[in-house]
């Protein structure tokens, strides 16, 4: 299994197991990569390279994490241990501190002061409806002024200038929690986006924890995550960014950002959201950049499924040891399938109040049996029309609260919460063994 540190050595390991799709036709950075990007995702075909990007010196990677097959191959592990990897390395216990070295690849070239122009960066405008060139892929960098712990975690920036950007933040992640902590909280914030990462910081960054976020990362690894200072922000960054642009946050200087396809399949409303001010952009020779689609499926594998799906696990394993769970990526993180060995009636419904406890944005539940491909759309479509009779296999819990976002509840996020026993009832009537035709390999078939 290829050694992976960084994202050279991950792309060489997808490229490996055909998980890698090279796009050399060139492709516009306004709509047309993010286009063909999705539609890579969609059928499967595995992480995209777009090595000839108009109106870009860079190549640019995307689709790092969007699927168990590349999951997997993120994790060093087979697709059916991922959760039990994630609940591992999750545990803060199991956790491996970073390693501060004295230089990075990064060093090797940098713009600061009068020279930084924002539009070097080759930032993709993504969907027709966002408002501008967002970064999407980098993982944004802090540390707490009282603790000193760093930080990992995903915000938003518009383009604004050839010095700022907007930076979106929600009231409960970390970086705003920092800035507000401090004697001054309407003074400049230091923080750094790595851009060009190993998925396993990517993945990192993706989870909300009360430790460094890195601990995560080099409890995937098996080692400590190398990490240096900025050159002008008092940071530790990943030593093997591909990119990094450093600056300071200004809390009270805001301005209109946005609106952003967002996981839940909308664009996000516009925000009067705080500046980011650049102080300096440096990225080591021949860079990749790095996007993630927003509102496809990475943005909703690394923040919904990876991180949340142990948790889910948990909650239904104490009524059921041997129940499997899956937070499919096109259900937004707001569905949650659970795989049993029917046994009795009332189990289903039972697992499926769990799931509805276990995490604020499941809403839905759909519970199935061994025979349906959980990881299938098409198989969980078979068993909602095939073994769910509407009036007694589903029930409803109105007024819940779910997610703000989610966008059939209100503006606090109260909705009804569903949960749908899709098992097979022979008791109700035996039908007999579904249809089945074992795979076979086709290539000594077909020519």
């Amino acid at each position: 299994m290829t050694d992976i540190h960084d994202l050279r050595s991950y792309i060489a390991a997808l490229d490996a197991v055909g998980q890698l799709a090279r796009v050399t036709r060139e492709v516009s950075l306004k709509h047309e990569l993010a286009d063909v990007a999705a539609s890579i995702d969609r059928n499967d075909i595995g992480a995209g390279m777009f090595e000839n990007v108009t109106d870009s010196p860079w190549p640019i990677f995307c689709g790092s994490v969007t699927s168990h097959r590349r999951a997997a191959v993120a994790l060093g592990c087979e697709a059916n241990e991922i959760i039990d990897v994630m609940e591992r390395v999750l545990e803060p216990a199991n956790g491996i501190a970073p390693v501060r070295v004295d230089t990075a690849a990064w060093h090797d070239n940098y713009v600061t002061g009068a020279d930084i122009d924002t539009a070097m960066l080759p930032i993709p405008v993504h969907s027709r409806g966002d408002g501008g060139a967002f970064i999407t892929g980098a993982v944004t960098v802090a540390k707490d002024p009282i603790s000193g712990r760093g930080n990992l975690g995903y915000n938003r920036m518009l383009r604004l200038a050839p010095d700022r950007f907007g930076f979106n933040v929600n009231e409960w992640r970390d970086v705003g929690t920092f800035w507000k902590s401090r004697d001054d909280p309407s003074a400049p914030f230091p923080v750094a986006l790595a851009i060009g990462l190993d998925p396993a910081i990517m993945i990192a960054g993706g989870v909300k924890t009360p430790v460094d976020e890195l601990m995560i990362a080099g409890a995937i690894r098996g080692r400590g995550i190398e990490v240096c200072p900025g050159r002008t922000v008092d940071v530790d960054i990943p030593a093997a960014a591909e990119i990094v642009v450093e600056g300071f946050i200004h809390p009270t200087v805001r301005e209109p950002e946005g609106p952003l396809a967002e996981f839940h399949g909308y664009h996000g409303e516009q925000w009067n959201s705080p500046t980011f001010e650049v102080t300096c952009i440096a990225w080591r020779n021949d860079p990749i950049y790095q996007t993630i689609i927003p509102g496809w499926y990475e943005h909703i594998y690394i923040g919904n499924v990876l991180p949340r799906e142990p948790l889910l696990r948990r909650f239904v394993r104490h009524l059921d040891k041997t129940a499997d769970v899956h937070i499919p990526p096109y259900g937004n993180g707001f569905l949650a399938i659970i795989q049993i060995d029917r046994d009795n009636p009332g189990t289903p419904k039972n697992l499926a109040m769990a799931a509805l406890a276990a995490h604020i944005n499941v809403r839905n539940v759909i519970v199935i049996d061994r025979d349906v491909d959980m990881y299938e759309p098409s198989e969980i479509q078979w068993a909602l029309t095939n073994r769910v009779h509407w009036g007694d296999d589903v029930f409803t819990v109105p007024f819940a609260q779910g997610h703000e976002m989610d966008p059939t509840a209100d503006q606090r996020g109260i909705s009804t919460k569903v949960g749908i026993d899709a098992t097979y009832k022979r008791e109700r009537r035996e039908y007999g063994e579904r249809v089945s035709y074992p795979p076979v390999d086709l290539g000594k078939y077909l020519n």
